[in-house]
């Protein structure tokens, strides 16, 4: 099984976020017994956070596969269902930060403005490193609610023809493409085009 590190390696840098997608992967494997080769397990992801890198890692549903699926909710919530079984389980983050001094909620206001000084850079850094050992060292239960049940898998991914687009020239997926006048465009000039 690929270790913290791997997923580091491939998010680009260690974070809380990479800590909590890297357990709830874990969590899943745990259930699941293996990683999805190819389509084998699907994934439903409710967020664009850095712990859906970990979860790509270690799981194997990815959006290349088809496996790995967005949905623009903002929730840290994530549904694993495998193929074949008619099983899924869901996994919603509960985990909570301590709760902060009126001084570190002012360094954190500083860095979010922008403030890269020495002192609030080492304090980021330092939380951040506090709170990712939280994450990785707690029981399953302290961070994860899960839920299982029977949601039904979504059709495998589907491969579709490329076409060009009539303004641009670009290749576009066949049922992306939109038609006006009888030209077969992309979205974006699609767009464009209207407006004009």
């Amino acid at each position: 099984m690929k270790r913290f590190d791997d997923v580091v390696e491939f998010h680009g840098h260690s974070c809380p976020g990479l800590a909590l997608g890297y357990r709830v992967a874990q969590r899943v494997l745990k259930e699941f017994k293996n990683r999805s080769e190819d389509e084998e397990i699907v994934a439903i992801v409710e967020n664009n956070s850095c712990a859906v890198d970990a979860i790509q890692v270690l799981t194997g549903c990815t959006f290349g596969k088809g496996n790995l699926i967005f949905r623009d909710y903002g929730k840290q919530v994530y549904t694993f269902i495998r193929r074949g079984s008619a099983r899924s389980i869901r996994l919603s983050v509960v985990w909570e930060k301590p709760e902060e001094t009126d001084e570190e909620k002012k360094l954190w206001a500083k860095y979010a403005g922008g403030d890269r000084s020495r002192e609030v850079v080492a304090f980021v850094h330092s939380r951040k490193s506090v709170n990712l050992r939280r994450i990785l060292d707690a029981d399953d239960d302290e961070l994860l609610a899960v839920t299982e049940g029977t949601e039904l898998a979504p059709p495998e991914a589907e491969i579709f023809r490329s076409m060009s687009c009539a303004s641009c020239g670009e290749k576009v997926a066949e049922p992306k493409v939109r038609i006006r006048r009888g030209e077969m465009l992309c979205i974006p000039c699609f767009e464009m085009k209207g407006m004009r």
